[in-house]
């Protein structure tokens, strides 16, 4: 048996350690630390003019007439917010052919998303929520180290602007796919 002395400092250290696993798995996993209650199926979709990662504003009534995929992310250049965007842009042949829009919204700049769009390839809008105010609005924020961040949740706007469907617990490798099967289902009814 191998016996080893943890002396104090090093204890520390440990527990410094695990918190922090701790904290970036709740980020990473996008865990809701508020109880807001959420926009309900049916309701009208609150409209907001946000900057995207082109630097024009944008608002949820220039997306009247379609579908929108209006997902809300933790943080651009992580890893689950990464694959969720790669699997949205995978599938963006599909959602345009459902004649849908896959918006992102997360608390980064119109800088930051803007880079997250080059280095990884997204064709589609990102949205700057810097305050948190339109991620409140839909119940859909967290905090993260004192920080507000989006939440990761998604709600599908149908084309009259009101909330058709509402994904929580959103797993980022398989969200695309569920989204996808859950607007074929709305459209043919």
């Amino acid at each position: 048996m191998i016996s080893r002395t943890i002396t104090l400092p090093r204890l520390g250290m440990i527990a410094v350690t695990r918190a922090a696993l701790g904290a970036g798995v709740a980020l990473l996993a996008g865990e809701r630390l508020d109880r807001k209650p959420r926009r309900a199926v049916g309701s009208p979709a609150p409209d907001f003019s946000l900057t995207t990662n082109e630097g024009h504003p944008a608002s949820l009534k220039d997306f009247r007439g379609k579908w929108v995929v209006l997902y809300f992310y933790p943080k651009d250049f992580t890893g689950g917010c990464t694959l969720e965007a790669h699997n949205f842009q995978r599938d963006l042949a599909k959602y345009e052919k459902a004649n849908a829009a896959i918006v992102g919204v997360s608390v980064d700049t119109a800088e930051s998303h803007k880079s997250f769009c080059a280095k990884e390839g997204l064709a589609f809008k990102l949205l700057s929520d810097p305050d948190a105010k339109v991620s409140t609005q839909y119940g859909s924020v967290m905090e993260y180290n004192g920080a507000k961040l989006a939440a990761r949740n998604t709600f599908v706007v149908d084309p009259q602007g009101k909330i058709a469907k509402v994904f929580t617990g959103v797993k980022p490798a398989t969200h695309s796919d569920e989204v996808l099967s859950a607007l074929t289902a709305l459209q043919s009814h």
